[in-house]
């Protein structure tokens, strides 16, 4: 599983390479730019052979492959490579008959269940669906999302680990240091926010919640020692705060901000939190204050002005010069 999921992950990086029309990749180039792929992915030095990259070159060009055209020009005594429509991409290609099948299956199923109320957010899974099934080459939908994200193949295991209420051993890269970093967790919920997933789950060293960004993981084992279910409702939880982070020796704070009249629609039609309520040109709601927090108000950077609490007004004041000090 590890070899296919490695293989993958060259079969993209080398696309890249093949399709830059603004760089000639000679076979050290290639062989630098997966191993270095390779140990973004992972956390960890991972050398790829020459060998290696000529096996791929001879797969992607393959029929079993992705009959990729890739041509090699000699340059004096050295050879790069590249292909030779540019405008090709493996992951351009068509979806098989099987996969356009599976589909249509699923939306079958969306669209019997979407009115069922706490089924909202498959609209926008069914829109998804539909502009990957009907669009062709001629894209008439797009979605912003992350395409270089890291460690979202946990995602679907991570899900099965949750049902099965399996214990788990992580290794992940800590956010402060360039160590890696092992807990045992018994594992309770995925979340995405801003373009990220994060795992949420009971810390068996620490005996509190934990989360972990999926992007930092580095590898996933199961553990040996008991499972500690979870008393935490997740939606109430999640409902106190802007982001991730909640602070459990925090209390919930009314937020009092001054908006300028040309974002009111705006924050109107994409409410902050669903507590937010709005007079004349002032925005309450109330949640924990946390770094998330704090992010999203320098966002909309003189649009908004903290009235209160003081605390959140002094923390944004304070990023703001340190901010002005970097230039």
């Amino acid at each position: 599983m590890a070899v296919n999921k490695n293989a993958q992950i060259r079969y993209k990086a080398l696309d890249k390479c093949f399709s830059n029309q603004y760089k000639k990749f000679y076979i050290d180039d290639l062989i630098n730019y997966c191993s270095t792929v390779l140990m973004n992915h992972y956390g960890k030095e991972i050398s790829v052979s020459r060998r290696q990259i000529f096996n791929d070159i001879d797969f992607m060009r393959s029929d079993a492959g992705f009959e990729a055209p890739i041509i090699s020009i000699k340059e004096g005594r050295k050879v790069y490579y590249r292909y030779e429509d540019l405008n090709f991409s493996i992951l351009n290609k068509p979806l098989t008959d099987v996969e356009l099948q599976a589909i249509d299956n699923t939306l079958e199923i969306i669209s019997r269940i979407k009115g069922i109320p706490g089924f909202t957010d498959l609209v926008s899974t069914q829109a998804k669906l539909l502009g990957t099934r009907y669009s062709d080459n001629n894209h008439i939908i797009s979605f912003e999302e992350n395409e270089f994200l890291q460690g979202i193949e946990h995602l679907t295991p991570l899900f099965n680990y949750i049902k099965s209420k399996q214990v788990l051993k992580i290794e992940s890269l800590s956010f402060k240091t360039n160590e890696n970093y092992r807990s045992v967790i018994s594992p309770y919920y995925l979340k995405q926010f801003n373009k990220r997933w994060f795992l949420f789950g009971w810390s068996h060293e620490f005996n509190n919640l934990q989360n972990i960004a999926l992007d930092r993981i580095i590898s996933i084992e199961m553990g040996d020692v008991n499972y500690v279910d979870s008393t935490i409702d997740f939606e109430e939880y999640f409902d106190e705060i802007i982001g991730v982070t909640n602070f459990a020796d925090k209390n919930i704070a009314n937020i009092s901000i001054q908006l300028s009249d040309n974002i009111i629609p705006y924050i109107k039609s994409k409410p902050i939190h669903g507590s937010q309520k709005i007079n004349d040109n002032i925005i309450t709601f109330q949640v924990k204050l946390n770094y998330e927090l704090e992010s999203l108000i320098l966002s909309y950077g003189e649009n908004m002005k903290v009235i209160e609490p003081i605390e959140l007004k002094n923390n944004i004041l304070n990023r703001l010069k340190n901010t002005i000090n970097q230039y």
